[in-house]
């Protein structure tokens, strides 16, 4: 091959692979253009994060906001599919990354989407009240294309808690960051009218008030995240809680762990009794 040609083929390899996100040579590492030693113990987690997504780094305000939304969703217990997942994935005899794995793999439309879902129609909330109508209208409006395909209104209601702990104070830092500058509101506007709606339309029945998915869509929205990205946040922050548990899981000696334990199997399914029968089954 002539130097010219292979000169040629070297940089269509190049750009092939061509990145904004980093840039590595031999002795150098560049995130975003910025040297990753001129980062380390200057620059947080968080802001590493929106660097690596956004190109920039956020202001304190905008970083502690991001933060607050993250830490709200690591985990929400053994009873979410994602966390029971990965704890049985640990006892099968497969690495951490495997168990891992396996939870954030449940992270679907219906477990840990709905924020994805919730900033999808808050932008539509916004898109309408942009064309004249009252934040109330376009919440009714929104809501009822929404209703019409499905019970479920993403990021309001929870089969586990009557008012999620998480909705207050991830509010109220928002309302904060709006008072502040830090964001615009339009889209805790539309949340709250969202709520007002559901308030409205089950006069004397049980409130649906936002959910951890609505409250971090919220926040990802105001902070200039696009709706696919309000779940891939919501992923890193639930596998936080989702490495927690695998770890727990794999210091409790147990094997083939299932979703009961084995002394409320059905009698015929627990008629073998040695314990080796049940560590070595599959």
């Amino acid at each position: 091959m002539s130097t010219s040609a292979s000169t040629s083929a070297h940089d269509e390899a190049a750009q092939w692979w061509a990145t904004a996100v980093s840039h590595i040579e031999p002795g150098s590492i560049e995130l975003r253009d910025r040297p990753v030693q001129d980062l380390i113990g200057s620059v947080g987690l968080v802001d590493t994060l929106w660097l690596l997504l956004r190109g920039d780094l956020p202001s304190p305000r905008q970083s502690a906001l991001l933060e607050a939304a993250l830490v709200a969703g690591v985990d929400h217990g053994p009873q979410a599919p994602s966390i029971a997942a990965a704890r049985m994935a640990a006892t099968c005899g497969v690495g951490l990354n495997n168990a891992i794995a396996t939870g954030v793999n449940m992270l679907g439309d219906v477990h840990g989407g709905a924020g994805q879902q919730c900033v999808e129609m808050l932008d539509e909330i916004r898109t309408l009240h942009t064309q004249g109508r009252d934040w109330d209208t376009a919440a009714t409006e929104v809501m009822a294309l929404y209703q019409a395909r499905s019970r479920y209104l993403p990021g309001f209601g929870h089969r586990f808690h009557p008012v999620d702990p998480r909705r207050d104070p991830l509010l109220r830092l928002t309302e904060e960051a709006v008072a502040a500058g830090v964001v615009g509101g339009d889209y805790l506007q539309a949340a709250l009218a969202v709520e007002r709606a559901l308030r409205q339309r089950r006069a004397g029945a049980r409130p649906v008030p936002m959910n951890i998915d609505g409250a971090t869509a919220v926040i990802y929205a105001e902070l200039g995240f696009p709706a696919p990205l309000a779940r891939g946040l919501f992923v890193i922050s639930r596998s936080v809680g989702i490495l927690a548990h695998a770890w727990e899981e794999t210091g409790q000696g147990r094997r083939n762990k299932g979703p009961i334990p084995r002394s409320v199997l059905p009698a015929r399914l627990n008629a073998v009794d040695p314990p080796a029968a049940e560590e070595s089954a599959s």
